[in-house]
């Protein structure tokens, strides 16, 4: 198995289960109760918090687990939407956001009234921050634009926009679910009063995520009931999960400068070996920077679906958007946003590498792809024939 899907999941590293297991077993009491075992676990949940708020530069109390990247997006979202009503009912986003944003903002918009302003993107699928900025007005309670796009890799000029909120004194979400682990990340240098970080990500363990929410930003607990994680989020912590995703976080930013720039080698290998290998070849996303490991691209003349079932049937795994819209037959709209046309769009491949790929497999997954492209245009009525053999 050639495994290229790296965006939707990750496999666990081996420390991150060892770190886990003793909290199902042995060390399993409830972390609310007052006894020593459950001293046990209050103390694990709270050195995990610790460990993670030093890697992320903020502080320990700015740090909720929650069970995974869409509730701390719906979490932030909402819950800053919530405490912000007298101040209006206004947000801005982007349209390649990831599902669990959008879906948040399309559910206040139709049962609470909120109206959403949509951001462009260019071909490269980066935003226009003059648009940005002429779309702020004075009841605006919340900017959310992701880090980086989870089906191409671009990285949004996140400083900047951090910038230009800050100065219109309007609170910031930024997902940085897919920079986690690929792109160095410090959540006070970025200027975002919210983040958003799902676990199973960047190797640890899945149904847990992080949301940062800088001290004295707005917010309303989303769930409600006990006084766990200082109030901002009810509900018996999931220990296992919490000392998961902190040994995972501590590997991956421990790994980050070794790792990373050998995966961007392969992403890079496997990029060129397509474009000089199969013709009519649009690289999404190409133009902007974009986290080490992904690789989005168009093959004209050849169906997306068609191309991952001959790769699945080699063993090789890739996809062909995000994993949350994967069952939909409708082309991706982060590359419809690009200025994809609606063919070309439906030829999408996304390979998203991660730390136990080679080169050897990355020379296969070129050796089987471009077969296929040439079996696939040869049936298709569509392809000019100057590309069929």
């Amino acid at each position: 198995m050639i495994y290229l899907d790296n965006n939707a999941t990750t496999s666990a590293y081996p420390e991150v289960v060892e770190a886990m297991l003793p909290f199902f077993t042995e060390k399993f009491g409830n972390p609310s109760s007052l006894y020593e075992l459950a001293q046990q676990q209050k103390d694990a949940i709270e050195s995990s918090r610790q460990k993670v708020a030093e890697i992320l530069g903020v502080q320990p109390k700015e740090i909720v687990f929650t069970s995974g990247g869409t509730e701390a997006v719906n979490t932030a979202i909402i819950g800053s939407a919530l405490a912000q009503q007298e101040k209006g009912k206004y947000i801005i986003t982007s349209k390649i956001e990831h599902k669990a944003v959008l879906e948040t903002c399309k559910f206040l918009q139709k049962y609470l009234g909120y109206e959403i302003t949509y951001l462009s993107v260019d071909s490269s699928g980066v935003i226009d921050l003059d648009e940005l900025k002429n779309s702020i007005r004075s009841d605006t309670v919340l900017v959310s634009i992701m880090y980086a796009n989870n089906e191409t890799g671009v990285i949004q000029p996140i400083q900047e926009i951090g910038k230009i909120v800050k100065q219109a004194n309007v609170p910031f979400h930024s997902d940085v679910v897919q920079a986690i682990g690929k792109i160095p990340v410090n959540l006070s240098e970025l200027g975002v009063d919210y983040a958003s970080i799902s676990g199973h990500k960047f190797h640890g363990p899945r149904g847990i995520g992080i949301l940062y929410r800088r001290k004295g930003a707005p917010f309303t607990p989303l769930i409600r009931g006990g006084a766990h994680e200082n109030k901002m989020r009810a509900g018996t912590e999931n220990t296992p999960g919490i000392v998961g995703i902190a040994t995972a976080l501590e590997i991956a930013s421990r790994e980050i400068n070794n790792k990373m720039p050998e995966i961007e080698k392969l992403r890079d290998r496997l990029q060129q070996r397509i474009l000089d290998e199969i013709p009519e070849v649009i690289v999404n996303g190409g133009t902007a920077p974009r986290v080490p490991n992904t690789l989005n691209i168009a093959i004209k003349y050849v169906e997306g679906e068609a191309m991952l079932f001959l790769l699945d049937n080699e063993g090789i795994l890739a996809s062909s958007g995000s994993a949350c819209t994967s069952g939909s037959l409708e082309p991706s709209y982060v590359l419809l946003a690009m200025g994809l046309d609606h063919a070309t769009a439906h030829g999408s491949l996304r390979f998203s590498l991660g730390k136990d790929n080679t080169q050897q497999q990355i020379d296969k997954v070129v050796d089987v792809l471009a077969p296929i492209v040439q079996k696939l245009r040869n049936m298709s009525p569509f392809c000019p024939d100057e590309l069929k053999k």
